[in-house]
């Protein structure tokens, strides 16, 4: 039997996980307080930055977020 295709997401860019990766030293302790402090972020860190970020950030939080998302 045929299985859905899943979408595969792009991989990230270097840009975006440095990006991700400034974020959450920024945000470290308002955000990701529950993460090791040292993390150097990867691609499947992100979904998890994006969501602390949009849950426990600021404003400024919430854009990169979004800039994260693109």
């Amino acid at each position: 039997m045929n299985e859905p295709s899943k979408a595969v997401a792009p991989p990230a860019s270097p840009a975006k996980l440095a990006l991700a990766q400034q974020a959450f030293e920024q945000f470290h302790s308002r955000c990701f307080w529950f993460m090791c402090e040292d993390l150097r972020v990867g691609e499947e860190d992100l979904e998890t930055i994006i969501r602390g970020l949009r849950a426990h950030g600021n404003r400024e939080a919430f854009l990169l977020a979004a800039k994260l998302c693109r």
